[in-house]
């Protein structure tokens, strides 16, 4: 599956309000486990964990911790049948990666939903639209998959995803998990 953003080539007519210009971002399926998509996925860690530790303990994190965490947080599961991973690339560069997996309602207590994980954008490639690149491709990956509405978890200092999601229909909702970096979870419905 290939997929391209609703706001492709600067086509400002089909999109919503909320839509950023898309110029350049085009959207495609990779396996997870794909050596570029693992290159990807270890960046997305690595930006997230030394916001954290910088935050939190005044210091980047160390390859150890980075090791550690992508063994304890494995993202296999982005993979058929129950979710999809994608890259993101701007004029055909490389630049960003976005998964999505079906939800178990127990968990959750959410029926019909998918989850979002691992949204990057390489920090020289941010604030050119590939967020909302991004999010339009998950949530048409999230629809292919049978969900209704689309799910995620987020910590407090990410503010710069939190405002994006916002921007782009996704509402606080009541915890739906548990653990150390869940302190904030939204919704959007599909459709």
């Amino acid at each position: 599956m290939t997929t391209t953003p609703r706001a492709q080539a600067g086509s400002r007519a089909s999109a919503s309000p909320a839509t950023e210009p898309t110029r350049g971002w085009t959207i495609a399926t990779r396996p997870v486990g794909d050596p570029v998509s693992a290159m990807l996925l270890r960046e997305y860690l690595v930006d997230v964990a030394d916001r954290y530790y910088q935050l939190h303990e005044e210091r980047d994190s160390t390859p150890e911790e980075i090791e550690q965490a992508l063994a304890e947080m494995p993202s296999d599961d982005l993979a058929p049948p129950r979710g999809v991973f994608l890259l993101a690339r701007h004029d055909g560069e490389l630049a960003g990666c976005a998964g999505v997996r079906l939800m178990d309602e127990r968990t959750a207590g959410l029926t019909r939903a998918a989850e979002l994980k691992r949204v990057y954008i390489r920090p020289a490639k941010r604030g050119l639209g590939g967020g909302a690149a991004l999010l339009a491709a998950v949530e048409t990956a999230a629809g292919e998959l049978g969900a209704e509405r689309i799910a995620l978890d987020t910590r407090l200092d990410l503010v710069e995803a939190r405002a994006l999601y916002a921007r782009h229909g996704y509402r606080e909702v009541p915890a739906f998990t548990e653990g150390p970096y869940a302190e904030v979870w939204m919704a959007k419905e599909l459709g």
